[in-house]
């Protein structure tokens, strides 16, 4: 049997509940601009996959190039200037990593979300100094589902792939952990769609809480 010496998250939608900042931001982008707002049941499920997913689900998929730019940059600096407002590790996490450390287990992130935003938020919410390695979007040449992060991950928390356990909300989440090699279960309190069909990801398992977490270790 694999012991699993490293725990490693997604951020937004695993690790931490982003959403009501990130649908926030929209809605002042959108009355910035005089565009309808949409609800938030509506945006909560498209936030794992970044800025550009949400510009175009406010705005529409027929934006040009130019204005698709100026929207984004818009919704990020916004989106800055607010990053932790609301947002906050989901129930059962702060549990969850507090018994790894007491466990002689380590943590880390590996997200797509870029760096200049992942570390102010990991900051805020207390967590940038405990996690033994936290590797976003623009850490390295490749992001998920390419291997390339999880890899360093696994490096900078000084483990090898298969003793590593990868847990996300996103198919690219799973995909990049089958890639690396490791365990994978997905969050599905996080930021899932109605239609994705999760149980063809190939997970090792799906959990409905983080305590759950546990179980798999």
């Amino acid at each position: 049997m694999t012991v699993i010496k490293t725990v490693l998250f997604d951020l937004d939608g695993t690790l931490v509940d982003t959403a009501p900042d990130m649908a926030a931001a929209l809605d002042l982008l959108c009355d910035e601009v005089d565009h309808p707002v949409l609800p938030f049941e509506k945006v909560r499920p498209v936030v794992s996959d970044g800025s550009v997913a949400l510009i175009k689900l406010a705005f529409g998929d027929a934006l040009d190039e130019q204005r698709l730019h100026h929207l984004k940059q818009r919704y990020l600096d916004i989106y800055m200037e607010n990053i932790c407002k609301h947002s906050v590790p989901f129930k059962g996490i702060l549990e969850v990593l507090e018994y790894l450390e007491k466990n002689g287990m380590n943590w880390g992130v590996v997200t797509n979300k870029p760096g200049w935003l992942t570390l102010p938020l990991m900051d805020s919410l207390g967590l940038k100094q405990r996690a033994s390695s936290i590797v976003s979007g623009d850490t390295t040449e490749n992001r998920k589902p390419h291997p390339e992060p999880m890899h360093l991950a696994c490096s900078e928390a000084e483990s090898e792939s298969h003793e590593c356990l990868y847990v996300g909300d996103a198919q690219r989440d799973i995909e990049a952990g089958i890639n690396a090699g490791m365990k994978t279960l997905i969050a599905r309190y996080g930021y899932i769609k109605q239609q994705d069909k999760i149980s063809d990801w190939g997970a090792d398992a799906i959990i409905n809480s983080p305590e759950e977490i546990l179980l798999h270790l």
